[in-house]
This record gives C-alpha cells, sequence and structure tokens, in this order.
C-alpha cells in the first residue's frame, strides 16, 4: 500500500455493559483512547482490573514506549493533567530539562552562525528525560494497583514482540536512512538493515530488560544501571548530560490554568507549556463572536478562529517560557476576559491582520508527539501529552538500553533576539539555561459543566496542537458536534509567524476562496495533527480516535 506517515492509531476502548449516563451522573464504564491498539488494550485492561484512570495513563504510556517508538517514550518527557471526582484537579509537568552546560547561545558556531543541526540532531539537543519520573509521580498521588503491574504489559510487549501493522512497518522503513547512522538504533528497528514488514514481530530486548529493572524500582533510570548507560553513551560521543544532571531530575506539580467558554469550565496546560494560554486566550476572544450561527468550516468561523490563534500566539512568543527562570509571565492578564476584549477589538470580520515580527501589538483596524485520554467508571479523567521532539526524537538508542533519545532542545529559541517572518523565535523566555524546561505546544485539556467531566482533549503536532485542540473544542461547543465528528471535520492553525493559515485540504473550497479574498494566505496540508477525544454527551460517553490519521484504529469492550 502506499506509505501513510506514522501519524496516529488512536483507539477508544469501552469498558462495562453500558456507558449511558445524565450529564453530571458518574460514568459506569471507561474509555481509554491512544495511539496504539495494543497501548491502548494494556489501559483497558488496567481499568477492568479497579485501576484508576492514572493507572492506566501509566500502563497506556509505558506500552506506547514499546509499540508507538516514534512518539511513545522512556527518554522525552511531557505533562499529564488530571482531574479526580474527589480532591483538587492536578498537573504534573515532566518535560524535558536542559542539562547544566546549558547556554543561550549553544546552537551558535564560533563564527556566531546558527548551527541547525546542532540544535536538531545532535547529543547537545537531548534534554534530561523526564517521563520515568512523571508517570512515577502520578502514580504516586492518584495510583491504585502496584507499580509493577503498570509496566507488565510493556515488559511483555518488549520482550514477546508484536506484529507491526503497515503503517507501523511503513513508519520504520521510511527511518531506515536516519537509524542506519547509528548501529544499535538500525539492529533494533530492521532486519539486519532491511526494512521490517507488516506482519513481522518487533522484538526489542533491551528495551524489556530496561523496563523490567524500571518495574522494581523506577529510580533505575536517573540513578542506577540505566543511569549508567545514559551517562557512558554521552561520555563516549561528546554529549552534555551527566550523572548529577540525571540524579537531580525532579517533575513538578502545578497548578492547571483553568478558563471558562460559554459555560464550560477548562482545565489546560500551564507553562512551560504555551498550550493552555493559547487555547483559553483564543476561546477567550472567540467567545465574544456568534460562532454558530457562522457555522462549521464557514468563511467567517475559520477567520475568526485565525485571528483569535494569530494574537494568542503573537503573546506566547513575547512571554512564554519555563516559569522558574523566563521571568513574570502576565498570565492573570494574557488569560482574562478583559485582555480578550481589548484584542477582539482589533479584529475586522472582513480582512486579515498582518503579523510583524518586529511588534507584538495589534493596530485596531514538529509535530511528532502523541496522547492519550482516560475516563475511568469513577468519573475520574487524566490527560496526557508526552514525546521524543521530532518523529523518533534523535533516532538514537541509548546502547544496551533500547530506547530512543529525545531531541527537546530543539524547543529553545535558536538565536538569541532574532524573531523573523519564518517563525524563528529569538525572545529571552525561552532561551537555553541551565536546567530550564523549553516552550511546549502540548495541550492536554479537561472540560467540565455541572461538577462533572463531559470532555477530554488533546493532539501531537508540534505548534498546530493548541490549534487542534481548539478545533475539537469549538466543534463540541459551538457546532455541537459528537466526538466522532468533532474529531473528523477539517482543521485549521495559525501561529502568528509564518503569517498563514494552514487549512486541512478538505476544508470547502469555497472557505479557502473567501479566506484568501480576505488577504489570508493559507498553506495547504493533507491532515493536521491527531485529536484524542472523549465526550460525555447525551447521556453516552463516547471516545472517538482520529481515524483519518491512521487506519488502524478499532474499539474494544469489557
Amino acid at each position: 500500500m502506499p506509505f501513510r506517515p506514522f501519524l496516529a492509531l488512536v483507539l477508544a476502548l469501552t469498558l462495562g455493559p453500558t456507558l449511558a449516563l445524565p450529564l453530571g451522573a458518574q460514568p459506569p464504564g471507561g474509555v481509554v483512547v491512544s495511539q496504539e491498539r495494543l497501548a491502548s488494550e494494556a489501559g483497558a485492561q488496567v481499568l477492568r482490573e479497579g485501576g484508576s484512570a492514572v493507572d492506566a495513563a501509566v500502563a497506556t504510556a509505558f506500552a506506547l514506549a514499546v509499540v508507538h517508538p516514534a512518539a511513545g517514550n522512556l527518554g522525552g518527557g511531557g505533562f499529564l493533567l488530571s482531574r479526580p471526582t474527589r480532591g483538587q484537579a492536578s498537573f504534573i509537568d515532566f518535560r524535558e530539562s536542559a542539562p547544566a552546560s546549558a547556554h543561550p547561545r549553544m546552537w551558535l558556531k564560533a563564527d556566531g552562525a546558527y548551527d541547525e543541526a546542532r540544535h536538531h540532531e545532535s547529543l547537545a539537543s537531548v534534554g534530561v528525560p523526564g517521563t520515568v519520573a512523571g508517570l512515577r509521580e502520578a502514580w504516586r498521588r492518584e495510583g491504585r494497583l502496584p507499580w509493577a503491574r503498570l509496566v507488565a504489559p510493556a515488559v511483555r510487549l518488549a520482550r514477546e514482540g508484536f506484529a507491526l501493522s503497515e503503517n507501523q512497518a511503513a513508519s520504520l522503513a521510511e527511518q531506515l536512512p536516519a537509524f542506519a547512522r547509528h548501529a544499535p538504533t538500525l539492529a533494533q528497528f530492521s532486519r539486519e538493515g532491511k526494512p521490517l514488514r507488516a506482519g513481522d514481530r518487533l522484538v526489542q530486548r533491551d528495551l524489556a530488560r530496561t523496563l523490567q529493572r524500571l518495574a522494581k524500582d523506577w529510580t533505575d533510570f536517573y540513578r542506577g544501571r540505566t543511569a549508567a548507560l545514559i551517562v557512558r553513551d554521552m561520555a563516549a560521543n561528546g554529549g552534555p548530560i551527566t550523572a548529577q544532571d540525571l540524579r537531580g531530575y525532579r517533575p513538578v506539580r502545578r497548578e492547571p490554568l483553568r478558563g471558562t467558554y460559554r459555560g464550560f469550565e477548562l482545565l489546560a496546560a500551564p507553562p512551560p507549556s504555551s498550550g493552555g494560554q493559547v487555547l483559553i486566550e483564543s476561546l477567550n476572544i472567540l467567545e465574544g463572536f456568534d460562532l454558530k450561527a457562522a457555522g462549521s468550516g464557514s468563511p467567517a468561523a475559520v477567520h475568526l478562529g485565525a485571528e483569535a490563534l494569530r494574537r494568542a500566539f503573537a503573546d506566547r512568543a513575547q512571554f512564554l517560557g519555563d516559569p522558574a527562570s523566563a521571568g513574570d509571565i502576565p498570565l492573570a492578564r494574557l488569560l482574562s476576559k478583559a485582555y480578550a476584549a481589548e484584542l477582539r477589538a482589533t479584529i475586522r470580520p472582513d480582512r486579515a491582520s498582518a503579523s510583524d515580527p518586529s511588534r507584538f501589538t495589534w493596530e485596531p483596524d514538529r509535530p511528532h508527539t502523541t496522547h492519550l485520554s482516560v475516563l475511568d467508571r469513577a468519573g475520574n479523567a487524566v490527560s496526557l501529552t508526552y514525546t521524543l521532539e521530532e518523529s523518533y526524537g534523535l533516532k538514537r538508542i541509548v546502547p544496551g538500553a533500547g530506547f530512543l533519545l529525545n531531541n527537546e532542545l530543539g524547543d529553545f529559541n535558536a538565536v538569541p533576539g532574532l524573531t523573523d517572518a519564518t517563525g524563528r523565535i529569538g525572545t529571552v523566555p525561552n532561551l537555553a539555561r541551565p536546567g530550564r524546561r523549553p516552550l511546549s505546544s502540548m495541550c492536554p485539556v479537561i472540560l467540565v459543566k455541572g461538577g462533572s467531566v463531559v470532555m477530554v482533549s488533546g493532539s501531537p503536532g508540534g505548534r498546530t496542537i493548541p490549534a487542534t485542540v481548539l478545533n475539537t473544542v469549538l466543534n463540541v461547543v459551538d457546532f455541537g458536534m459528537g466526538a466522532r465528528a468533532a474529531v473528523d471535520a477539517p482543521r485549521f492553525h495559525h501561529q502568528w509567524l509564518p503569517d498563514r493559515i494552514q487549512v486541512e485540504a478538505d476544508l470547502p473550497a469555497a472557505t479557502r476562496e473567501a479566506l484568501k479574498a480576505m488577504g489570508h494566505t493559507l498553506k495547504e496540508v493533507p491532515k493536521q495533527g491527531c485529536a484524542q477525544v472523549i465526550l460525555v454527551r447525551g447521556g453516552q460517553a463516547e471516545g472517538a480516535a482520529d481515524t483519518k490519521r491512521w487506519s488502524d484504529s478499532g474499539v474494544a469492550s469489557e
């Protein structure tokens, strides 16, 4: 079959004899939605055994590290947003951090020129991984089943292997030239340098041994045998991460960002993710427009959505970074309804604005992440997004450990002071510094109404992530769609710079032409993001997989 990018198998698993419930009632079953069938089944079985939503998320995430190596990971990082039925919502930041040797000019050559390869393709781009510590912290707070039980499915999948689907095999084959630059990676993901085919079993014995160690003692990753393997690889090849960097890593518990939109409460990601800021700020702006009357996919709805995103992304570039070292981030102002009203007044309903890299004011005129969503039978919800940065990260296996390293420090601004029309940002809040966590666009979100979770959403896709999530929220709240329709509807994105709207190919041609007439520049893409949505609506809990991005989706029920 023709190659289809390794983008998303998403599986919705429904548990219990029925998921019928009125809005605000406790759901009698649970749902797991992720990008791989086997990973979602691992999480679903945990729910069947009485595990919590966090238990299921942890099991699913570890399994994704085996069956979805493009983004599922041990060697990366991310964010976990949890909304329990009892107690306060919480947010675990397990974003990768810069090693002690990091500095703002680390991506420049001796002559001051930007070195893109060093920024994105070298060991210097690897951040101290946070995934294992973050999953453990979430489990410590809200887990019920034993830790080893949650890691066990991943151990089994790595040790015994699993049959590759056509999409998985095509994805690995596409990466063979990159894998060939590092012998351990090529050995793990090929058959003596030849592409694996659909139906072949992918067995990852080194990864299985690493997972077995982590099942017994999670700290092995940061100060045991696994840590030693990481440090040995770094030392032998000029990498910056030291044993001290690994021992010093800590996940951070943060307060979720909170907003409201048309009567719904939103819980979203705080810095160092910009996803929550972009989402809530954009929704605040759009709340003053009648999008329902405009209609889904209409020129007016896309234009207004793009203009809201343009302004939110400009604020992202100017203000957002790691809150530990980026200075005062004016979140209260950025997320206020009054500020949204000011920005709304600068939007012309019939004309595109202009993005100017030299200013952040308005005249009054990589994308390879993975997301999973979980709702358990008690109504507890988890929205988890994590990543290796690019697809397969650095495309480099830690020898003897079997997992891929991230190239996440590529999310730091490249050249201090240089912000240009291509989308390169050089503002101070997101420059590399020791221990700093690079700015992210990940956007796990949970919507609540009447005291109960009604929607869990998220997506991969680099800077397009907040826009993809925004599309799913608008589709549900403004356009009255169910989960399946909300995931399948055409999407759009604007990120301030470069100054253009990205639109999916199935956006109506009439809408595209009308947007051009308003002065917008369009970039057409086949698909954007990979939304993973759970929705409680009309007496039903629905899990929707992004089947338009990945053909192997499926539903399993208890």
